[in-house]
């Protein structure tokens, strides 16, 4: 009885504590309930995210049984509550996520090429894509008659073989062509994701000439394409790549030098049509066809100016994005523009953050896997920071109109500009580091001048051209338009390359990321102060990403390729005439802006045309690495001794028996399992692996065909 006693008040506080946090959370959720439905489309993408985290079919079956239990537990606080609805639908909507983006990776599965094949075929173009700055055409074909040949294949030619080629024209080729390809580094861009989704189940390069029908050459080239022929004609060279992107999103004339300055000074997103574009020329519509309709009294007094000034906008609008292709920031942003038009027409506060959430929840049911790749997360997050800052109270203040003068009114607005910027920056890095490894610092004061020199300038000049083309008066607009291009890619280079203009740091850990986004997003949807709690969730992702090490060594998929770090923090490559694919990527994952350095040319290495040995690490840690090189059969014998004597043998081709390392052995058995590998030599060495094991993912295991006229079942080996 007296254990009872004991008991029985510890229980009662106990209730006591949960009664009291419920009422706090109760109050908490009804201070914030106009906020409430901003996290609907965070729910829907968690579900979305879940479904890429996790491996395998169990894990996501799983998943949706927990989300089910958090409905019930939801429903069982009760729907009254705010706390128990909002736990039920935040847990419904995770669900449907995962179920969305499932249901979406088995409606596109297609099948896809096993293994690289040389062959001949006749086949459909799709879409030409043009890449002057390369010298090259992308192309999507479909096959026809060969059953063993994935539907769609994605082809690459040089650009005098594919002068004239239409969509629609029927071509015969012949083609060198492989899977997908999977990540090539941990961290990198998967290629193979990204071609399931679009359903391409090969790529390839063309070999020889394009066989084309009779009269091919009469085929009229599709809109966009003579629109971006006749810009490239009026302004020649780099600058012509700019306003051919910033009028059809077509990019490939643009030099890599120029493309890379773009990126490296946080003006890149000038180049892909997004919000900032649709928005010009949707607002340049509707203000000229509001001074156009207002001629007519009739309308005027009628009151039908207005609409039908938004429905020209809308359809601009519209047009506009067809023209440019409808990828996934532009359709956001026609999404969003169209939402704006529909709330003045209504008499309501247009410009809001639950605007911006059904735009993203629109997308997210339209194209799930968008929530994957950066162009959606970086379009949404720069929104979101944008519109939560502006709305807030003394951003507001700070940008209310007062009696002061000229001068001071626009100091005001370019403060106001620059700190926009820097808003938009630091919401932004932690993508750009998750995805590409390196961020832009400088992007914000570079935006106070590309910005108004973009929308202000060069996108009115060259709808001025465009429009006085017709009757061949365009030439004096083309001429203002190239000169404020000009000084766009002056401005990007001389921001490129200013000190510490970059960010690098290497791989972002997924759990790092998400802590971050989540961080971000609970200080930017809501209102209270209990907002600032998400600075934790923040800094421990920003905690995680700095306290990442560096790779000791980086291995390409391949096995040939291997970045060793090297004193002083830069890297050295085995093969020192690797590609700049390689060079990029390898860069990428160990977190450096600098050059490599020849591995065969330091003092501390031994080479011959076999292998190279030398010692990796720092301090009391050091571990012998020996890598092979050279592509003569070497006995296992003669090896073994070798092998016995490195910590870390690698080698892209099969090693015999008799090799093995005292810590690792890689060789291509290895590698088909693991992919790309990056090597961490510290106290507690550990490798971190480019392809998960057990990931049941439908572009890790997919229906395949050969090339030959042979069907492979389902979850063979290409990779």
């Amino acid at each position: 009885m007296a254990t009872r006693r004991l008991q029985t008040p510890i229980g009662e506080s106990a209730a006591a504590a949960l009664r009291r946090a419920f009422a706090w959370l109760e109050d908490r959720l009804d201070r914030e309930r106009e906020r409430l439905g901003l996290w609907l489309p965070v729910a829907l993408s968690a579900g979305i995210g879940l479904w890429f985290a996790a491996p395998a079919r169990a894990h996501w079956i799983g998943a949706l049984f927990l989300l089910g239990g958090g409905v019930c537990g939801g429903l069982l606080i009760g729907w009254q509550r705010r706390t128990g609805r909002s736990l039920a639908i935040a847990c419904g909507a995770m669900a449907v996520g995962l179920l969305l983006i499932w249901a979406r990776a088995e409606w596109v599965a297609a099948p896809v090429l096993a293994y690289p094949a040389t062959t001949e075929f006749s086949a459909v173009v799709e879409s030409v894509e043009p890449l002057p700055a390369r010298g090259t055409v992308r192309m999507i074909v479909r096959p026809h008659g060969r059953a063993d040949l994935p539907p769609r294949i994605r082809l690459t030619l040089s650009g005098e073989r594919a002068a004239g080629i239409a969509p629609g024209e029927s071509i015969g080729l012949r083609a060198r062509l492989m899977p997908p390809p999977a990540a090539n580094l941990p961290g990198g861009y998967d290629f193979a994701q990204r071609a399931w989704f679009d359903g391409i189940g090969a790529v390839g390069t063309v070999l020889g000439e394009v066989a084309r029908a009779r009269g091919a050459d009469e085929r009229r080239q599709p809109l966009r394409a003579r629109l971006s022929a006749h810009i490239h004609t009026a302004v020649p060279g780099s600058p012509g790549g700019v306003a051919a992107a910033l009028v059809t999103g077509d990019r490939g004339a643009i030099a890599e030098a120029d493309n890379e300055a773009m990126r490296r000074s946080g003006l890149a997103h000038l180049l892909s049509i997004s919000g900032l574009h649709v928005t010009a020329v949707i607002g340049f519509v509707m203000l000229l066809a509001m001074r156009l309709l207002g001629l007519s009294r009739r309308l005027a007094l009628a009151g039908h100016v207005l609409p039908l000034a938004a429905a020209a906008a809308a359809l601009a609008g519209a047009g506009y994005t067809w023209l440019a292709g409808a990828e996934v920031p532009t359709l956001r942003s026609l999404i969003a523009a169209l939402l704006v038009l529909a709330a003045f027409l209504m008499g309501r506060e247009a410009i809001t953050l639950r605007l911006v959430a059904a735009g993203a929840l629109l997308v997210l049911l339209w194209r799930p896997e968008a929530l994957a790749g950066p162009s959606f997360q970086l379009s949404f997050a720069a929104v979101t920071a944008i519109i939560a800052l502006h709305e807030s109270r003394w951003m507001r203040a700070f940008l209310a109109q007062r009696d002061e003068g000229t001068a001071l009114r626009l100091l005001r607005a370019a403060a106001g500009l620059l700190l926009t910027g820097l808003v938009v920056e630091v919401a932004l890095a932690p993508i750009a580091l998750f995805h590409f490894h390196k961020a832009g610092l400088y992007g914000a004061l570079a935006n106070i001048v590309a910005i108004p020199l973009t929308t202000f300038v060069i996108m009115p000049m060259e709808a001025l051209a465009l429009l006085f083309d017709g009757v061949g008066l365009g030439a004096p607009f083309w001429w203002v338009a190239e000169q404020a291009l000009r000084l766009l890619i002056a401005l990007a280079h001389r921001v490129a390359s200013a000190p510490g203009a970059v960010a690098t740091l290497p791989s972002f850990p997924p759990g790092g990321f998400a802590l971050a986004l989540f961080g971000g997003l609970w200080l930017l949807l809501w209102q209270t102060r209990w907002r600032l709690a998400g600075v934790v969730p923040l800094l421990a992702g920003a905690a995680i990403l700095l306290a990442q090490p560096r790779p000791d060594l980086l291995i390409s998929g391949d096995g040939r390729h291997i970045a060793a770090a090297v004193p002083g923090g830069g890297y050295a490559l085995l093969r020192a005439r690797a590609g700049d694919y390689i060079r990029d990527s390898m860069a990428e994952a160990a977190g450096i802006d600098a050059p490599f350095a020849a591995l065969a040319d330091l003092d501390h290495v031994e080479c011959n045309d076999d292998f190279c040995r030398w010692q990796q690490g720092q301090g009391a840690i050091r571990r012998i690495i020996l890598a092979a090189r050279g592509r003569d059969r070497i006995d296992g014998r003669t090896m073994a001794a070798a092998c016995a004597a490195a910590d870390v043998v690698i080698s892209d081709r099969w090693l015999p028996r008799e090799c093995i390392g005292r810590w690792l052995t890689i060789d291509r058995n290895s590698l088909e399992a693991s992919g790309g590998l990056a090597l961490y030599l510290g106290e507690r060495p550990h490798v971190a692996t480019a392809l998960r094991a057990g990931d049941a993912h439908p572009w890790r295991r997919p229906q395949q065909v050969s090339g030959n006229d042979e069907a492979i079942p389902t979850g063979g080996p290409a990779r």
